[in-house]
């Protein structure tokens, strides 16, 4: 009896001891209304408010080097507490592979004479598209030093040694972070984010690796949530049907990945409601289709308990493929097999630290309600109207003519219409002549493919909706690079033929009218004048634009006024950086307004087929034109290209967005205004500038800022000495929007 009483007493000391080893550095915490942190029984409390005034409360403890949640609380203002959670335990897994330079790359490097040294390689692999590191043993052929090894893929299971934390009141949010994060070859560190004026509350890993050549994915989420009889998880299904699951199934081994509408899931709690979900965008790495592929995830781990978190596959699935003829069907079926060699991760270059957030959305209120409040994060997954703006999207490969002539009618509508549409999409300009139809073909065959290609988005082209056919005809420019015309225009292209065909530049040609033949570099932009079109380099520095437009910065089409610049998409993802495709897209688009005269980045895709169950959104970032009404197709879309052509447009994830910008003032009493408003609590503002060979910002902390809200931005801005001016917002969860420069000389 004594001896049972000893052994109790020491374990509850053993407890103690264990619960009272987190110490907090407090330094850097301030109290301020509606945003509080509090010693709680040897943890931390943190209290705020949310976005309708509803109370939040979080308690952090640690136990044995491992940080625990306590407790997760909500309640309406002077209403009841609800408890969604109590004793739950962060998890994080890191499953990480080799990243190779894809043979894609290589191509156009070859080229340009560019030699494949050390140093060229460790810089231009983390360019790469067509990379699966998780794919053994690949595709002969697809990358640099194929074939791949199982040993090269390592997962981990996050362990923690947390001996201390701190606290800290940044602007209107509070963190509070954990040390001694071990994820196999990463090691760093846990932070939770509460942020006032939200419900929000970020669980993230940041760590780095210094391994060369990593890639990687990741799983984060808490486990230990309690099994009771009225335990439910729900979503939304692709099909935007409400589903359950309430645990009385076997116990998991693995986590089962929810394919749930708007990345959503929702924990039924004790009459309130956890949401977890990802980041809507840097979640997301570039792929040329958007199949949902479950990025939630549940676990049962015993009759007991579960865990709930966020999760990316580890391959691609390939997209449906359509096609009557059977030369058409073999050649799609072989596409989407060959997508799952295309599915890069991110990226993780030595002794960058990257961020691996999970979601929790914290409410009293009921699931369906918390998936209402959670969508106005994305505006429901619909790009949002801003008077004055028409929203534009570019560059699919949808193969629209082979999607007719299979079908044998010009009235088959394609599934992607319903998309676009959707999503809030109004001028949509697409790419066919790719890996479809004859492209390179210099007579009926091409010419008649693009009637049939004009005719269709005719057909489903509408008020207020406007189909552009265009094309990337990757010819002579160098690299890949799109046209659009201002209406309809019918043109045959050869890369450099060494016995170019007896055909003039242009011709009559009935039933087509004017053709045009072109056959350089010189002959292209000949047509781009002749006809008012627009060019510009698609994934430049990446894929099949490895290179360029670096190597054309000197070309007479290069400085060009129909030379637009270059395409934004996000391409490649690393969590190290805090904007969308930081380094490449950005670092490109200030480097071309240095070379020359004002250049744009224009929003695209690059994908392919769509349908109604894909998670399109956040795997796309779109241009907002200045543009009071849509043209019909019939009509000149010219006021389409013309404030493209002038930079009047705005590039944005969606979550951010601009009603106007642009310098006021002259000399050194200037300002740069701009309003703007977000949804995910903001980040920072930057004024971005370059004076031709240089190129220089200024950031402006927004961390003090409240959500779902609104500013109007009046920045001191002396012109002299400045070619040129940009600005852009971005979020805390890595969204945001961007002008094109304005340039002063």
């Amino acid at each position: 009896m004594r001896l049972s009483v000893l052994c109790i007493a020491t374990i509850i000391l053993a407890t103690q001891a264990a619960a009272q080893e987190l110490a907090c550095d407090w330094t850097a915490y301030k109290a301020q209304p509606g945003l509080n942190a509090a010693r709680a029984g040897g943890g931390v409390e943190i209290a705020w408010l949310g976005e309708r005034g509803e109370e939040l409360r979080a308690t952090f403890a640690a136990s044995g080097g491992q940080p625990v949640v306590r407790e997760l609380r909500a309640r309406s203002a002077q209403g009841k507490w609800t408890v969604l959670g109590r004793d739950l335990t962060p998890e994080f897994q890191v499953t990480s592979g080799r990243r190779r330079l894809s043979e894609q790359q290589m191509a156009p490097m070859r080229e340009l004479g560019i030699a494949f040294t050390p140093e060229v390689v460790d810089r231009e692999k983390w360019n790469a598209f067509w990379d699966a590191p998780l794919m053994v043993p690949g595709r002969p052929g697809g990358s640099m030093d194929l074939p791949r090894a199982a040993a090269e893929i390592r997962r981990a299971w996050a362990s923690f040694h947390s001996t201390a934390c701190q606290v800290a009141t940044v602007g209107a949010r509070l963190e509070i972070g954990f040390d001694g994060v071990d994820l196999g070859i990463f090691q760093g560190r846990l932070l939770f984010t509460a942020y006032r004026g939200s419900n929000l509350l970020r669980q993230e890993a940041i760590a780095k690796t210094d391994e060369p050549s990593v890639a990687f994915k990741y799983i984060g989420g808490l486990k230990g949530f309690a099994l009771a009889p009225e335990t439910r998880v729900v979503w939304r299904d692709p099909a935007r049907a409400w589903q359950e699951y309430s645990f009385g199934g076997a116990v998991n081994s693995d986590p089962v990945g929810i394919r749930a509408r708007n990345r959503l899931a929702i924990l039924e709690a004790g009459g309130g409601s956890l949401g977890v979900l990802p980041p809507s965008h840097k979640f997301f790495w570039a792929r040329e289709i958007e199949t949902n592929l479950g990025y939630d995830y549940y676990r049962k781990d015993s009759d007991t308990s579960f865990a709930l978190g966020v999760r990316q596959p580890d391959r691609e699935e390939g997209y449906k493929p359509l096609g009557v003829s059977d030369e058409v069907w073999k050649r799609r079926v072989a596409e989407s097999r060959g997508e799952i060699d295309n599915f890069a991760l991110y990226n993780a270059p030595p002794g960058t630290w990257q961020r691996m957030p999970v979601y929790f959305y914290l409410s009293p209120a009921s699931s369906r309600t918390t998936a209402e409040n959670v969508l106005r994060y994305t505006h429901d997954d619909i790009y949002k109207e801003v008077p004055g703006f028409q929203v534009l999207v570019s560059h699919f490969h949808f193969h629209l003519n082979e999607l007719a002539t299979d079908a044998g009618t010009l009235d088959q509508q394609p599934s992607w219409v319903g998309v676009f549409r959707a999503l809030g999409v109004k001028i949509a300009i697409l790419a066919d002549f790719h890996s479809d139809s004859h492209p390179t073909d210099t007579g009926a065959i091409r010419l008649n493919e693009q009637k049939v290609y004009f005719e269709s988005c005719r057909r489903f082209s509408d008020k207020g909706f406007l189909l552009i056919p265009s094309e990337e005809p990757d010819a002579n420019f160098g690299g890949h690079y799109m046209f659009t015309f201002p209406k309809p225009v019918y043109f045959t292209h050869l890369r450099k033929p060494a016995n170019p065909p007896a055909q003039p530049y242009a011709e009559t040609m009935e039933p087509f009218g004017k053709v045009y033949h072109t056959t350089s570099a010189a002959t292209e932009l000949q047509l781009l004048r002749d006809e008012n079109g627009l060019v510009w380099q698609t994934h430049p520095r990446a894929k099949g634009s490895a290179g360029y437009p670096d190597a054309t910065r000197a070309t007479d089409f290069f400085n060009d006024d129909h030379f637009l610049g270059g395409s934004f998409q996000s391409l490649p993802v690393d969590l190290s950086e805090k904007r969308i495709c930081e380094a490449r897209c950005l670092g490109l688009f200030d480097d071309m307004n240095n070379w020359s005269g004002p250049k744009f980045m224009i929003a695209e895709g690059d994908t392919y087929m769509k349908y109604p169950e894909d998670e399109t959104y956040p795997q796309l970032v779109v241009n907002y034109v200045k543009l009071d009404r849509v043209p019909r197709f019939g009509e000149s879309w010219a006021p389409v290209l013309e404030p493209m052509r002038a930079g009047r447009y705005f590039v944005t994830s969606g979550e951010v967005l601009f009603r106007d910008w642009g310098i006021q003032g002259s000399g050194p009493r200037s300002f740069y205004d701009a309003e703007a408003e977000w949804t995910f609590p903001p980040e920072f503002a930057e004024l971005v500038w370059g004076d031709g060979t240089s190129t220089h910002s200024e950031p402006i902390s927004l961390v003090g800022m409240a959500p779902l809200s609104s500013h109007r931005f009046h920045i001191p801005f002396n012109p002299a000495g400045k070619k040129w001016v940009r600005f852009a917002v971005w979020d805390s969860a890595g969204n945001g929007a961007l002008t094109q420069p304005v340039h002063f000389q």
